[in-house]
């Protein structure tokens, strides 16, 4: 079938469908390429950065250094290159960067639940559209004649902008949910790499301001001789100045 004949059938409709179908194809082939890029690359990434933090933390801050034109490696940087870390600033640097990245990966979604929403509305207008115009074409006197043969063949032309709408809203619906299934998998990585990064850096740089049972260690202050001096003296003093003790008592009968 010619391009134009179809267009033809589909009716007026066809312009925004074919507007959607485009952006569509754009979103589609623009996220196919970013998700191919992480997949390939992202293991790679975090197994040479955990690799590198168990011995060296300035080598395996600079391999994720230069992999910040990926998500996994911009993810695992953000705590790394903090002038002055501690535990609760490395897990906040994780936490920040992984809400950053994963809503950058859901880029585009909104695009295609839109598509995916309107084209079967657009199909359905234009299906309602034809049907009008062949209706109205109809007279009382032409029932039953030949004249009645071009009604039935214009709206079944008019049904190819409802096919055309819903092969457009599931084309979009397919890759919809395949992108959806990459995100929340990428949600898995991020946080067994972020904890595996967490746990290395807390065995890297204990906390010993704390005994093992949590509690604060005793602080001891070493009295210097000159205080020790003085308090002696101090208590020498104080006890010189009491009045002496009575004399016992002197027995009469004596």
């Amino acid at each position: 079938m010619d391009i134009l004949v179809f267009f033809g059938k589909v009716g007026p409709v066809i312009w925004p469908l074919l507007f959607f179908s485009v952006l569509c194809l754009s979103v589609i082939l623009e996220r196919l390429w970013f998700w191919l890029r992480i997949l390939t690359q992202e293991k790679e990434t975090v197994d040479r950065v955990l690799d590198a933090a168990h011995s060296n933390w300035a080598v395996a801050a600079e391999i994720a250094r230069r992999a910040t034109d990926q998500p996994i490696g911009r993810f695992l940087y953000a705590p790394l290159r903090q002038p002055k870390s501690s535990p609760e600033l490395f897990r906040l640097a994780l936490e920040s960067a992984a809400e950053y990245e994963l809503a950058q990966m859901r880029r585009g979604e909104k695009i295609l639940e839109l598509v995916i929403a309107v084209a079967p509305l657009l199909g359905l207008f234009g299906t309602v559209w034809g049907l009008i115009r062949s209706l109205e074409s109809i007279r009382i006197g032409d029932l039953g004649t030949e004249s009645t043969a071009g009604v039935t063949t214009g709206i079944g032309e008019a049904l190819y902008a409802t096919a055309t709408g819903l092969v457009i809203a599931i084309f979009s619906l397919i890759f919809y949910r395949l992108f959806q299934a990459l995100v929340v998998n990428q949600v898995k990585v991020f946080r067994k790499a972020g904890n595996d990064l967490e746990m290395l850096y807390l065995q890297a740089s204990p906390d010993l301001s704390k005994t093992v049972d949590g509690s604060i260690p005793p602080v001891f202050v070493q009295e210097s001789p000159q205080t020790t001096n003085l308090s002696s003296k101090k208590d020498k003093n104080k006890f010189s100045e009491l009045p002496p003790p009575p004399p016992p008592p002197i027995n009469s009968d004596l």
